[in-house]
C-alpha cells in the first residue's frame, strides 16, 4: 500500500509540476471536464522516471494512432521502463469494444471520439472513460504515382468516387478515363472509416429533415463495385500502389511513408499539411485520441505514468511519425483530467 500510494504521489507532483509549465487548460469536450490548473503550482522539473515502473500496459484501437502509440512506447522503454507494453492495430471501435465491453485493455487508442453507446458499454463494467487529446491528423486522399489524371477533387466528387453510382472514373468527370475505380477503404471498425462516412459520404445522403442519412451513406460505400476494405493501412497502401486507377484513404502518417509511390490528391483545392489540418481548411483534419478510466490509473501506476509521459513528450515525437501536434491548451486540457484521475 505505501508502494502504491508513493507511485501514485509521485505521479501527482510530476504533472502537477508539469502543468505549471503549461498554464490554465482549455476545455476541448473531454468525457471528463477538467478543471482549471491550479495557479499555485510550483516551478520544478518536469521531468519522468520511467525506470520507476514496471508491470504490463495494454492498448488496442486506431491504426492511425498506432504509429504514434508504439513510438511513445518505445521511448518510455528505452528510458527505463522495466515492463511491457501491448499494442494492438484494430481499429478504433474494435479498440471502444476490448475497452469497455471485455474490459481487456487499459488504453483505448481512437481517431474519433468515443459514441454514447461506447460511453454506456463502459458504465456496464464499472469504467468512465478519460479522453486524452494527443494530437491531429488529416487523412489522405491517395493515388498511385502512375496516375496521370487526378490531382484535385471536391468533397461532392469523392463521395461519388466512393459510391455505388460510380463504377468507372468517366462517370464521375467525363474526361477522366472509362477505366473502371478500384478502391482501397479502411474497415468499418476503423475511426477513419467512420469519419470519411460522416464528412464525405453523409453529404450526399440527406433524410427528410435535411440531416445525414449515415446509415445510408454507409450503405452506399459498402455497395460500391471493385472495393476492399481492411483494417491493415499497408494492404490499403500496396492496393493501391498496384494500379493507376486506384484510389485509396488513409492517415496522413502512412502517406508520408510511402509518398515516393504515392500522391496525396488536394481536396477542394487544398493539400493537407500542418497548417491545414490546424485551421480546419482542410476537411478530412481530425484529433487523435488516447482513452483510460480512472480506476485504471488508481491501480496500475505505469498506465498512468506511460500516458503523463506520452502527454509529456508526445509533441517531440509527433511530426516524425506523420501527425501534427495537438495545440498547448488541449494537451493541457489532457494534463489535467490524467492529475484529476490519480487524485
Amino acid at each position: 500500500m505505501i508502494k502504491k500510494n508513493y507511485f501514485l504521489f509521485t505521479a501527482l507532483m510530476i504533472l502537477t509540476l508539469v502543468l505549471s509549465a503549461c498554464g490554465s487548460a482549455v476545455k476541448e469536450e473531454p468525457t471528463v471536464v477538467p478543471t482549471q490548473v491550479p495557479a499555485e503550482s510550483s516551478e520544478a522539473s518536469s521531468e519522468i522516471d520511467p525506470a520507476a515502473y514496471s508491470g504490463n500496459i495494454v492498448t488496442a484501437g486506431s491504426s492511425t494512432v498506432y504509429p504514434l502509440a508504439e513510438v511513445m512506447a518505445e521511448r518510455f522503454k528505452e528510458e527505463g521502463f522495466a515492463g511491457e507494453t501491448t499494442i494492438d492495430s484494430i481499429g478504433s471501435g474494435a479498440g471502444f469494444e476490448r475497452f469497455c465491453t471485455t474490459g481487456e485493455t487499459d488504453i483505448a487508442n481512437a481517431s474519433r471520439a468515443i459514441k454514447a453507446s461506447e460511453i454506456e458499454a463502459c458504465a456496464a463494467i464499472g469504467r468512465t472513460p478519460i479522453e486524452f487529446r494527443v494530437g491531429t491528423d488529416a487523412i489522405a486522399i491517395v493515388v498511385s504515382s502512375a496516375n496521370d489524371f487526378l490531382t484535385d477533387v471536391t468533397l461532392e466528387e469523392l463521395g461519388t468516387i466512393f459510391s455505388s453510382s460510380a463504377v468507372k472514373w468517366s462517370d464521375v468527370r467525363a474526361e477522366w478515363p472509362n477505366e473502371d475505380i478500384l478502391r482501397f477503404s479502411p474497415g468499418t471498425d476503423s475511426g477513419t472509416f467512420d469519419f470519411f462516412v460522416e464528412v464525405v459520404m453523409g453529404p450526399l445522403h440527406k433524410n427528410a429533415e435535411g440531416k445525414a442519412d449515415l446509415e445510408a451513406a454507409k450503405k452506399d460505400i459498402l455497395d460500391s463495385a471493385n472495393i476492399q476494405f481492411s483494417e491493415d493501412d499497408n494492404v490499403l497502401v500496396q492496393g493501391v500502389e498496384g494500379s493507376k486507377y486506384a484510389i485509396g484513404y488513409f492517415g496522413f502518417a502512412y502517406y508520408i511513408e510511402n509518398q515516393g509511390n504515392l500522391k496525396a490528391v488536394a481536396l477542394d483545392s487544398i493539400s493537407p499539411s500542418a497548417e491545414t489540418a490546424e485551421n480546419g481548411t482542410y476537411a478530412l483534419s481530425r484529433p487523435l485520441f488516447i482513452y483510460s478510466d480512472a480506476t485504471i490509473l488508481q491501480q496500475k501506476p505505469q498506465v498512468a505514468a506511460f500516458i503523463n509521459f506520452f502527454l509529456t513528450y508526445v509533441n517531440e515525437e509527433i511530426t516524425r511519425v506523420g501527425y501534427f501536434p495537438a495545440s498547448d491548451e488541449a494537451l493541457g486540457a489532457a494534463k489535467q483530467a490524467l492529475l484529476d484521475a490519480v487524485k
